[in-house]
């Protein structure tokens, strides 16, 4: 692939971000499985409404072998376990998670937010 960089989306209002990471079964086959169902076409549209419906303005998520890299991005008054919280209520999640671990190395049952790791921020050029 080449290295053409991503653009960013220009929001109405000031952003955080949390980066999150998970990782994946070391399988080629599931990881291919995994990267169709995160597909524009594959992608189902109850968690995608659901995502944006908990305040969260940009998702995106990265691969690297079996290591995924989440960036979320949400206004600055955003807080992430009531968001999380509702989330995990909201019709069909809790069946996308299952499905989800599938291909994840995470126990079934648990909740994105038991799955995905938020990860320190170490270092920021400006």
């Amino acid at each position: 692939m080449a290295n053409i960089g991503y653009t960013q989306k220009k929001h109405n209002c000031e952003v955080k971000r949390y980066c999150q990471t998970l990782d994946l079964k070391n399988n080629p086959q599931l990881i291919s499985e995994y990267r169709l169902h995160h597909s524009k076409e594959k992608a189902w549209p109850e968690i995608i409404e659901g995502i944006k419906s908990v305040g969260i303005l940009e998702m995106e998520i990265y691969i690297l072998g079996t290591r995924l890299f989440m960036i979320v991005e949400t206004p600055l008054d955003f807080e992430w376990e009531t968001a999380m919280a509702k989330l995990s209520t909201l019709p069909r999640q809790q069946e996308w998670e299952d499905f989800m671990s599938v291909f994840q190395s995470s126990l079934p049952g648990s909740s994105s937010s038991e799955k995905w790791k938020l990860m320190d921020r170490m270092f920021h050029l400006y």
